[in-house]
Formats: structure tokens, sequence, C-alpha cells
């Protein structure tokens, strides 16, 4: 077979089997090669059932003494039950709804098992383990495991990979010899088989190093590759330096913070540089990123030319076009706004409107960036809460213009480290200062005894005339995990206030829908809004005093931290309640840190330190690439080394269209590859 072919072609892939594949994006022979494991299980030293103890795992070898099996009637929900001894003791192996395994076993032959260990009354247990005859089946070593969907089994999917590693001649080595010579890495090949089937740990190790080095490599390289090409040698526009940011801040009616004036200064250097800008202004929730960008976008207007604010969803867009209509018009300065909802005679009549620069600064959605949107002369793009935008939509909003200026905001607090390498391509300032007068909220973590008293003062501040939202994990009732969910909250207070309008938001509601209640909360027609985290980044509702959070261990730092900044907006004092059900010592910890504090980066390194990389970081809601074996904050002093790698690769060959790096220019590009069919252009 050839790497791409489909993987049905593998004896046991039938059609059900690939369709449940390509849940995990496996559709051919290369993508199972790909497809690395997400852990392993060393099954290769048998353990003496004396040894074993309560929640830890082992692999014994016992011979089977008794066979049990339920007689409750309900054949497919028969447990069988197998009494195993070895030389040291005995253990009670536990299958459930196993009617299909009573002839898998036979009494006084031996097996292994491999399996975690419970105690039931005093009895060691193995529920559900993994079974191997002694002859027969292939002798167990360091076995790999696979991230799986219904349908599949683990021992199915070694069966696949280990197939699709018959073909691994046909993979390409990819990275300039001279490049794997000066860095000891192995080839690419015997990466793919150990990463696999290790023989031991030191295989191990070279192979995860390979791959590892190979996916930040391709990432460095795509990133800096984005920064040079919206940096050309000179600038093409020219804005005018008898145009000062001074002048529109004085008519705001309030004063910058010193952290604000800092960062206007980045920028207005920036601006009247020799190279465009590529900047990030990364500043907590209500720091006041839009004060600083609308002085950008004056300075920008003044000058003779057009800018662009795209933000992730309409409403938010909205606020800003209000927002910024009402600072600029009296200015001279024409806004317009531009959505996926507006009627087709005023969708082509903004169009003209900006084509022809009648307006100024045009606010919307990705719908700025779509077929059709033409600017007369677009010198600044905008784009707000950066993490829900990807890479390929932040490059094509730039290319509506000629070498435009780039400026992204983010209110999602990213520790620094990790910052860098997430904006990669771009220079990062940081607004750490709330503006003066801001009432601190009031942070209360509770158990489920003290989640009344929390509900009593949420009616209390109702009755004051404000507004509360309160968020859960989940939208419907779940079986599976002991949390209360959206639709549970909303019936519960419609009963308990019926004299008050209580609106339901998740991810399962219509956009016009979502729209149409977020737009009636934000006007003070809804007291209170029972939500998902869909109201993570929203709107700016100055009323709304009141976040209440069930099951808040079921949220990250930076995740609550984040719903916290939706009050606290006005000059009411204002309350965050988190309700705890969970009785771990991270839940603890967290509940801690986000009464102690109230600074988002302090937050996120924290956050960071409690969960690990892995849960805090997802490339995918940071608009990068999907990364399969690096850590970025574990493999950071690989990250480090790569980054010069690709750095010196590109200051020698800038496109890598040298014949020793044509084959690495197509795993860079096929790294940027995303779902809108964006590649990165070398």
């Amino acid at each position: 077979m050839m790497l791409q072919d489909s993987a049905g072609g593998f004896k046991g892939i039938g059609p059900k089997k690939l369709k449940a594949l390509e849940k995990l994006n496996i559709r051919t022979v290369e993508d199972l090669i790909y497809n690395f494991p997400r852990d392993y299980q060393d099954r290769s030293k048998l353990t003496a059932i004396s040894a074993l103890s309560s929640f830890s795992s082992g692999m014994v070898r016992a011979r089977v003494t008794s066979i049990v099996k339920s007689t409750n009637g309900y054949k497919k929900g028969q447990t069988l039950k197998l009494l195993v001894e070895d030389s040291t003791g005995r253990l009670e192996v536990v299958f459930f709804n196993a009617k299909y395994m009573l002839s898998h076993f036979r009494q006084n032959e031996t097996y292994d098992f491999y399996g975690k260990i419970s105690n039931d009354k005093g009895r060691l247990q193995m529920v559900h383990p993994e079974y191997y005859t002694i002859e027969g089946d292939e002798p167990p070593g360091i076995l790999p495991i696979y991230p799986l969907v219904a349908g599949i089994s683990q021992a199915e999917m070694r069966k696949w990979v280990n197939l699709s590693l018959s073909c691994i001649s046909q993979v390409m080595e990819y990275l300039p010899e001279s490049l794997m010579e000066k860095n000891r890495l192995c080839s690419l090949q015997n990466a793919l088989v150990h990463i696999h089937n290790p023989e031991n740990r030191e295989r191990f190790k070279e192979a995860k190093y390979r791959l590892v080095f190979d996916e930040l490599l391709c990432l460095q390289l795509g990133l800096l590759s984005i920064k040079r090409r919206n940096q050309p040698a000179s600038r093409t526009l020219g804005y005018s330096k008898e145009v000062r940011m001074e002048d529109y801040i004085k008519t705001l009616s309030f004063s910058l913070t010193g952290a604000q004036e800092r960062v206007v200064r980045e920028i207005n250097g920036d601006m009247e540089g020799e190279k465009p800008m590529n900047r990030l202004i990364q500043g907590d929730v209500g720091s006041g990123k839009t004060a600083v960008a609308e002085a950008a976008i004056y300075k920008a207007v003044k000058s003779g030319f057009q800018a662009a604010m795209m933000a992730p969803t309409e409403i938010l867009a909205k606020q800003h076009y209000e927002g910024l209509k009402s600072n600029f018009e009296p200015l001279g300065i024409k806004v317009g706004f531009l959505g996926g909802n507006m009627s087709a005679p005023e969708r082509r009549e903004t169009l003209r409107l900006i084509e022809t620069g009648e307006i100024d600064v045009i606010t919307g959605t990705h719908a700025i960036i779509q077929a059709g949107v033409a600017f007369k002369k677009l010198a600044l793009v905008i784009t707000d809460e950066q993490h829900r935008f990807g890479v390929s939509q932040r490059i094509s909003l730039a290319s509506k213009g000629d070498n435009v200026d780039i400026m992204v905001m983010t209110a999602t607090p990213i520790p620094r480290t990790l910052a860098v390498v997430i904006y990669g391509d771009l220079d990062i300032s940081l607004i750490d200062e709330l503006p003066p007068g801001r009432q601190k909220t009031v942070t209360k973590a509770t158990d489920q005894k003290g989640r009344r008293l929390a509900y009593e003062l949420l009616a209390k501040e109702i009755e004051k005339g404000r507004q509360g939202y309160v968020v859960t994990p989940l939208i419907g009732e779940s079986e599976a995990l002991d949390a209360i969910s959206a639709e549970e909250v909303y019936e519960e207070l419609k009963n308990r206030w019926k004299d008050k309008r209580i609106e339901i938001l998740h991810g399962e509601v219509r956009q016009n829908e979502k729209d149409r209640i977020m737009n009636a909360f934000y006007k003070g027609e809804i007291q209170v809004l029972v939500a998902t985290v869909v109201i993570e980044v929203g709107i700016n509702v100055p009323n709304a005093t009141v976040m209440l959070i069930e099951n808040a261990e079921r949220f990250g730092l930076a995740q609550l931290h984040q719903l916290r900044g939706r009050v606290g907006r006005g000059t009411e004092q204002s309350y965050c309640f988190l309700v705890n059900k969970g009785k771990t010592e991270i839940s603890r910890e967290r509940a801690k840190v986000m009464m102690a504090s109230t600074d988002g980066f302090v937050i996120a390194e924290k956050d960071l330190e409690l969960r690990g990389p892995g849960e805090f970081f997802g490339t995918r809601q940071h608009g990068l690439p999907d990364l399969k074996m690096a850590d970025l904050i574990k493999h950071m002093p690989i990250l480090n080394l790569v980054r010069d790698e690709a750095k010196e690769l590109l200051s020698l060959d800038p496109n890598l269209e040298k014949e020793e790096n044509t084959r690495l220019r197509q795993q860079v590009q096929v790294l940027f590859k995303n779902e809108d069919g964006f590649s990165l252009s070398l």
C-alpha cells in the first residue's frame, strides 16, 4: 500500500470503522503512522499478587481457579468473575456486561492480566483488565496507548498502526542532513517506528526528541516567516508626524494610566517607524486596551488612511461600533459597521462607502475579511480578542491593504514566556495597570452548603436594580459527570423568581437568538443570564454586579478570571461566587488564588503551575497549528534551540527554496494548513 491510500485498505477496517477513525482525523495510511500514542504501559515486568496495592496498576501472571457468573436473569448484564492465584496470593478479576466473554477463559489455565487494582471489602480486585494467553498471544512489552473513539479498541488501533508501519520506507526525510548531524537527531523513519514500538527507554527518548524538534522547528519557521512577510524592508505608508495621538487622548473624559501611556508611545513609535507595526496588546479585562487602539485609529485616519477593527462576535463588534462612533464622529471621522445579519441593500451601500473611502473606520465580525470587501486606503487593522481568530484570519484582514499596520488585542492572560511563542510573529505590549476608581470584585468560594447564601446575595442585587450571571459547565444534565447544568439552574431560578426575567444562553442556541438575548441583557431587560462559557468573551454590561459560577472546580483559573471579568465594569461593588463541589487539593488551591488575586498575569502563571501546559494551553484556541508531540512549556529548552536554528535557516534561505530545504518547506506548509484551506506561502 501507499502512504496516501485509504486506511480502509487494511483488513478489519470496514466502512463503520473508517467512519470512526475519521473522528480522529485518520483517513490514510500516513495518518495512522502519525497517530502518536498518548501514553505507554510497561507490561514487560510481572508483579506478584502479594505486591499489588489499591489504585496502582500491574501485570500479574495467574491461574484461574474458579469462574463465577451472575444469575440475575439479564443476559446482557451478566457479570463474569474470575478467581485467580499465583504462588503469593489470590485476586478477583471482574468483567461487567460480559456474557460474550464466558468462552474466553478456562479453569486451571494461566493468563497474564493487566489493569488497575481496587479494594472491595478487603478483597483485591482488578476490573476489566486487558488479558493475554501465555501461548498464542504476542508477549506484552512496552505497549502504546492511543486516543480512541467509540467503536475502536486499543488492540485494533495497535494492529492497524503496525500494519501502516510496513509502509515506513516511503516516508521521506525532510530535515537537511547538516541540521540532523549538528543536533544529533535520529532519522525520521527511525523516530516513527520507535515512537510506536519503543524497544527501550533510550530509543523512545531519541524518537520523541526528534519529533518534538521537528514540530517546534516547523512552528518557528512558520511564525518567523509570517513576521518577516508582515515587515517588509521599508514602509509603503507614511503617517503624518503632525498628527499626534495626544490630541485625541485630550478629548477623552478620563486620563490614561501609566501603562496605557507607555503602550501608546510604543504604538506611535511603530507607526512612525520604518517598518509596519505587528504588535500584540495584552491587557487584563478593563485595563483600557480600546482607548489605546482608538489613539492609533485617530492617527491613521487623520493622516488620510482607513482603519478596520474586527471582533469575534456581532454583539462585541456592535459595541465597538457604538463606542467608536460616539468618540470619533464629533471629530469628523466617519465610522461604519459590517456584520453577517445586514440586509443586502444595507451591505451593498456599506461596501460602496468603504471602497470609496467615505467610511474612515469599519468595525465588524469576520465579515470584514470576506471576498468583496475592498478598501480605498487601508492602513491599520485591529483584531480584538485575538485568541478567537487564527493566523489565517489575521493575515486575510491585513491583505486588504498594502503593508498595513497590524494590532491585535487580547484580554486572555498568558504568561509572557508562553505569549512569546503563541504570538511569535508579533511584538508584545502589556497594559498591566487598571484605571483608578475601579473597585475590585469581591471573590468568595463556597461549597454546596453556602450555595443558598450566594443566590440570596444575587437576589438582593437584583432588587437594587442590578443584573447577574450564573455560569455552569454543562448545557444539559449528564449521567457521566457530577455537575449541574445550565438547563437545571434555569428551571430552578424560573420557579424561584417568577417575577424576574431570566434567560438561558449556550453554544447550541442559534446565533441570531444569542444576539437577541445578549442585546436584551445589555439593555437591562434581563435580570439573570444563565449561561455556559459562551459569555467568557461577551459585552460590557456595567450594571451586572454578580457572577455566580457553579461547579467552579471544573474551570481553569484563567477561565475563571475571564468569567469574573464580566462583572466589575461599573462603579458599583461587584461579587464573584465560586460554588465548589470538588474536594481535591487543586480545586481548593484554585479557589484560594482567585480570592487572593485579581491580577490576570499572576493568575495565569499559577494556572500553568497547577494544571500544567497540556490543559492550560490549547493551540487551536490561540490560532496556532495543532501540535501532536511538543509541549510548549516542558520543551522550552528545545524551543529556544530550534528558534535559533529557524533564524539561521531563513537567513541563508529566506523562502526555503534550496534543494535541501524544499521538503522542509512543504512540512511547514502542512503544519500551518487549517480547516479553511489556508496554507502558509514561504
